[in-house]
């Protein structure tokens, strides 16, 4: 249940030849991008491999560009720069299609560019989002539905440690998972009494964590509709301690963080945000609650196509 933050990736730029020459002002050198590309991890620069990869995944009618890059996105802050880059990059180079499709495309793409199984969450977050509210994800139908944001409340993000997915335990937390599924089924689909056949104890609090944090998910944009913001923190700070125990993908500095966030007056709750081993936690708190400068506020805004819009409620 991801918000699309008010912050932006802008590729500005003009049709060009058959290359695409690509500048960022997030990084010292250009890239320069032979079109069809085949093999999109090879790629140097680094980081000009999102780009390849979804390049390579619009396949022939990919528009050839000169451009610059630009975001505000802290990179490595477990807050979608590599999604928000990608697509950007699918719109920027003719991608054509809906929300859903155009999140498929860019999962893909990730997948291609970095070798990290990620999920869909972040690409069709930033896909799809609307103004003002949170997005209720289904990931396997991937249909999206709106939550009303109260207006008033503070949503707080503060960066704790640079990370990245890559070489990092992310990969083993996916097939730990998958290791769950192929025992007990889909764990979307699994309760608690299915979750304890797991005799392996890290198999049981993998699938113990993903089981409650569907629940929490639930419950989270329940309370949200009825603007009870002691549910909605408590189930944030909960799901935070199950990212901490059962799934071990946070780290002694970002619990740290949640405890000092949390023990300011007027903050309801706090965890972990991204994928984990560092980042950044985010927070719900009443307005003005948090002063500190090294934090910040952020708000709902529009995603790239925002045309599979349900709200809850209608």
């Amino acid at each position: 249940m991801p918000m699309t933050i008010d912050r932006w990736t802008v590729i500005d730029g003009e049709e060009h030849g058959d290359v695409l020459d690509l500048m960022s002002t997030a990084e010292s050198d250009p890239a320069r991008i032979t079109l069809p590309v085949t093999d999109p991890a090879s790629t140097e620069p680094a980081w000009a491999r999102y780009v390849a990869a979804v390049a390579a995944e619009i396949g022939d009618s990919t528009r050839a560009v000169r451009a610059t890059i630009t975001t505000d996105i802290p990179i490595g802050a477990g807050l979608s720069s590599s999604a928000a880059l990608e697509v950007a990059a699918a719109l920027a180079l003719g991608f054509e299609g809906d929300a859903p499709a155009l999140a498929e495309l860019c999962r893909r793409a990730e997948h291609r560019a970095s070798g990290v199984p990620c999920g869909i969450m972040d690409q069709l977050c930033i896909a799809a989002g609307r103004a003002g509210h949170a997005l209720l994800i289904d990931c396997t139908s991937l249909q999206t539905v709106g939550v009303p944001l109260p207006p008033d409340l503070d949503v707080v993000v503060r960066f704790v440690a640079h990370r990245t997915l890559i070489g990092s335990e992310y990969v083993d937390r996916v097939a730990q998972c998958a290791l769950a599924a192929q025992a007990i089924g889909p764990l979307r689909e699994a309760d608690m009494a299915a979750v304890d056949q797991l005799k392996d104890d890290v198999l049981h609090r993998r699938a113990r964590h993903v089981i409650t944090e569907n629940q929490r998910v639930r419950d989270f944009a329940d309370a949200l509709r009825l603007d009870d913001r002691v549910a909605a923190g408590r189930l944030m700070t909960e799901s935070h301690a199950s990212l901490r125990d059962d799934f071990e993908t946070s780290t002694s500095a970002m619990d740290a963080a949640v405890a000092s966030l949390t023990a300011v007056p007027g903050v309801h709750g706090a965890r972990m945000t991204g994928g984990g081993f560092g980042g950044c936690i985010v927070a719900i708190a009443e307005r003005g609650a948090v002063t500190d400068p090294s934090a910040w506020i952020v708000h709902a805004v529009d995603g790239a196509i925002a045309d599979s819009f349900n709200e809850v409620g209608r």
